[in-house]
């Protein structure tokens, strides 16, 4: 081979990597669009069936709205030229950087919406979500990705920052961001009818538990593109490095579900099965943060950890904070979400080098990343109550009692998930 025909080669070979890696992030980006159909599943079979409807219309609307509010607008705020010292920035409306990665980072927007859902599900108007569904997925979260994504503020290293905040696929720019949002809808809703009694919480059974099974087995699926693709590349290293992104999101999820499993086996005397699948889900958000800075066994470490925190969390939610969310999103999102993104600090690494505290990295990194958690948090948090607090006061956040017990099927939607009426009769 003729050492004039190198450049050529390189040249090919660079194409041919670029081409793999636009095909894979459109992959992983179809992956992640199919988390909207695990998302209701969850939601739906965990909740009551006369609101099955509603629940998937609020999905729908989520991809829907979402798709063309993140296009007009949160791409450019997320992806845009730095407009202010990293906290703000701006392209223009219609603003691209690539079809590929557009549609990759809007499938993104979606998920932080739909977090929002499960927590309100069964006495939301469903106006009042759309509304607020489009706020999320054009301003809030877009915003706060900005900041670590686009090279914003919790990367500069001149300012407070210790370290380079590090969040690989999102665990708090996409799931604390949707869960914090989450937590302030959830507690100005208020809770269901019939959720607690004298203070107590009562269990209000979800009508399907195999749609929830489901869902979970979607979203542990769709999770493979969600973090793998977040590598954005593929040839090479990428191709390696996407290859164990995917491996140690099994290996999360799996000891996730283990820990939410013999955790409540341990302490209930039998294994849960809606505790489990949150412990799979709270696995997989352990490490999306981490996803690029962990080892095998670290991963597996953060798993399990998510997966026995999501248990306490939703009880301490539930028990002491009295806010009714139907399907543990605040906990497996936001709560866990913040765990996923503290971890890095604590036996993260990068390449064969240690950066957590914990494996002779020093507290910078554990210092970077708490930063980051905190920012997150109080962002979401903070917009949330001012948009929901306005429409609160305004067209109002929750359905009639009546339109409550009737099912938001029928009084929002004029439909029903389950035609017909069965009657046993009983023979004397």
């Amino acid at each position: 081979m003729s050492i004039l025909n190198m450049p050529l080669i390189i040249q090919d070979t660079a194409a041919i990597e670029g081409d793999m890696g636009m095909m894979w992030m459109l992959i992983s980006g179809i992956l992640v669009f199919f988390m909207q159909a695990g998302f209701f599943l969850v939601e739906s079979g965990m909740t009551d069936s006369k609101n099955a409807v509603n629940i998937a219309m609020k999905n729908f609307l989520d991809i829907a709205v979402g798709s063309l509010a993140f296009w007009f607008i949160g791409y450019s705020l997320m992806y845009g030229a730095d407009m202010g010292g990293g906290f703000f920035h701006w392209g223009g409306f219609t603003f691209s950087q690539g079809a590929a990665d557009l549609f990759f980072q809007t499938v993104f927007a979606a998920t932080a919406a739909t977090i929002v859902s499960g927590a309100i599900a069964g006495r939301t108007k469903y106006t009042t979500y759309a509304i607020f569904s489009i706020i999320l997925t054009a301003f809030i979260y877009p915003i706060a990705g900005g900041w670590e994504w686009n090279g914003g503020w919790l990367n500069n290293t001149d300012g407070i920052m210790p370290a380079e905040f590090i969040d690989f696929a999102g665990s708090s720019i996409v799931h604390s961001v949707g869960g914090w949002a989450a937590l302030v809808a959830a507690w100005m809703v208020g809770p269901r009818i019939g959720k607690y009694l004298n203070g107590k919480p009562v269990e209000l059974l979800g009508h399907n538990q195999m749609y929830a099974t489901l869902g979970v087995f979607i979203l542990w699926l769709g999770w493979f593109g969600f973090n793998g693709g977040s590598q954005l590349a593929w040839g090479g290293d990428d191709a390696t490095a996407a290859s164990q992104v995917v491996l140690v999101t099994n290996l999360a999820a799996a000891a996730g579900a283990l820990g939410a499993l013999l955790l409540t086996w341990f302490k209930d005397g039998k294994p849960n099965l809606g505790m489990t699948l949150n412990g799979a889900l709270a696995g997989l958000v352990s490490i999306t943060a981490g996803c690029g800075n962990m080892t095998e066994g670290g991963a597996v470490l953060a798993g399990l950890i998510g997966g026995i925190l999501v248990v306490f969390s939703m009880q301490f939610i539930e028990r002491t904070l009295k806010i009714d969310d139907a399907v543990g999103a605040i906990s497996v999102h936001g709560v866990v979400g913040a765990w996923g993104t503290l971890v890095i600090g604590l036996w993260g690494v990068d390449g064969d080098a240690g950066i957590g505290i914990l494996n002779g990295g020093g507290a910078a990194q554990l210092g970077a990343q708490a930063i980051g958690v905190l920012a997150y948090a109080a962002w979401a948090i903070g917009l949330s109550f001012i948009f929901l607090m306005i429409m609160k006061k305004t067209i109002g956040l929750r359905v009639t009692e009546a339109e409550e017990i009737a099912g938001l099927d029928w009084v929002e939607h004029g439909s029903i998930a389950y035609p017909g009426k069965r009657q046993r009769e009983i023979e004397e």
